[in-house]
């Protein structure tokens, strides 16, 4: 696989002895395959979260790309939305012979002193989805944010004529998707739907949060038109059920309708599509994030190197301070290519 590149990959073999109690409950042991990798460096991948069923995908993703590839991977951890839970796999990775780890932190802002450690141990790290705010990394894997908040808000300005109330239901705003979804968004608003009221609605990327702030909302507001929600894999079946049990959800076409633009494209979203409960989605690429996460990580561990520019694989890496970004596609998705056999959500599962 050729890219814009000059970076590379491995993966060694693992053995898991006197580990402390907090990383022995995070970790999966059945995922590794340091048995059959043979004499491949070794890759310490962290997932984030088992809550999101687009984060449980892309653990499937990975899981099936480690076996497929001969991919000599650490057993997975599970930092369950917690940076200390992070910081201690990480040093677990250390301790078990990790020449690269792979990890996605959803505080983007507390991880950099353990990202200082990783480069003074010249371990390299590729992180996914989500960009540190400081520390080296030898790649992101992530897709345009900013592009997701400014494809939401183009599509519910033109679905609601440019008049008329939307609730955003924000994500974490210590994290950068969270803060560039939410700036993209507000900006686009600003400029070309001034005649839209924006109602942000900061959830910490928690489902119960999104759906008690919208049920307030609901209260005040009850001609409310439309409602972006940065993350389907966690906001989805609230926000239905909520509005399921006002009687709102009504179908697309029909008067009443909320129109409702998400992010993630998980199957859920899909199927929601088809119905006419939600409008649109941008898909974000969990077997994507979960190949080019292994690709880059084995890079790294080889040594190879990599430069700004477009890739074999339709997205472009740009330079970022402390390392690079491959921004990989992420499309939007309506009624019209719902069905589409190219996208990740039509063909998990």
């Amino acid at each position: 696989m050729k890219l814009a590149r000059t970076r590379s990959t491995a993966t060694a073999a693992c053995v898991l002895a006197a580990l402390t109690l907090l990383t022995a409950c995070n970790r999966d042991s059945s995922s590794g395959s340091a048995a059959s990798a043979g004499d491949k460096p070794a890759i310490g991948i962290d997932l984030p979260r088992s809550d999101s069923d687009f984060w449980n995908s892309y653990a499937e993703y990975l899981k099936k790309d480690i076996k497929s590839e001969d991919i000599n991977a650490l057993p997975l951890s599970n930092s369950q939305n917690d940076v200390t839970k992070l910081v201690a796999n990480v040093q677990v990775f250390q301790n078990t012979g990790a020449k690269a780890v792979v990890m996605a932190p959803q505080d983007t802002g507390a991880i950099a002193s353990t990202l200082d450690t990783l480069a003074s141990k010249k371990i390299p790290v590729v992180s996914v989805d989500t960009r540190p705010d400081k520390g080296d990394v030898y790649m992101v894997v992530r897709a345009d944010n900013r592009a997701y908040g400014t494809k939401a808000c183009e599509f519910l300005g033109e679905q609601l004529g440019g008049k008329g109330k939307v609730a955003e239901l924000q994500g974490a705003l210590d994290s950068i998707n969270g803060r560039d979804r939410s700036e993209a968004f507000a900006q686009c608003m600003k400029t070309k739907f001034p005649k839209i009221k924006v109602f942000e609605l900061p959830t910490d990327w928690k489902g119960d949060v999104a759906s008690a702030k919208l049920q307030s909302l609901l209260a005040q507001h009850p001609d409310l038109g439309g409602i972006y929600m940065q993350a389907g894999g966690v906001f989805l079946q609230p926000t239905l059920a909520l509005l399921e049990q006002k009687g709102l959800l009504k179908p697309a076409g029909e008067k009443g309708h909320i129109s409702i633009v998400s992010n993630d494209g998980i199957p859920q979203e899909f199927e929601a599509i088809r119905k006419g409960q939600i409008d649109a989605t941008v898909s974000q690429p969990a077997d994507l994030y979960a190949k080019y996460a292994l690709y880059y990580a084995e890079a790294a561990a080889e040594g190879k190197t990599f430069k700004p520019g477009p890739t074999d694989h339709d997205s472009t890496i740009i330079e970022i301070p402390g390392g690079l970004e491959d921004q990989l596609p992420a499309p939007l998705v309506t009624k019209d290519n719902v069905d589409d056999k190219t996208l990740w959500g039509n063909t998990v599962g």
